[in-house]
């Protein structure tokens, strides 16, 4: 807590929580990314060649 004061009174307190929560959801987006970057590889792998998609038709 002693470290904290003066960075809090130095910096201000709405910089800190920034800091704050950019340090905490740093490691959810690697994981994130790293999970969207296997994606592909993965649905490659479970997808047959042959299947085909329904047509989007435009509403409104």
């Amino acid at each position: 807590m002693d470290v904290w004061l003066p960075i809090v009174r130095d910096v201000g307190f709405p910089a800190v929580v920034t800091f704050f929560l950019l340090y905490r959801i740093e490691g959810k987006l690697d994981e994130l990314i790293q999970s969207v970057r296997t994606l592909p590889a993965g649905q490659a792998a479970e997808r047959p060649e042959d299947r085909s998609f329904p047509k989007m038709t435009k509403q409104g």
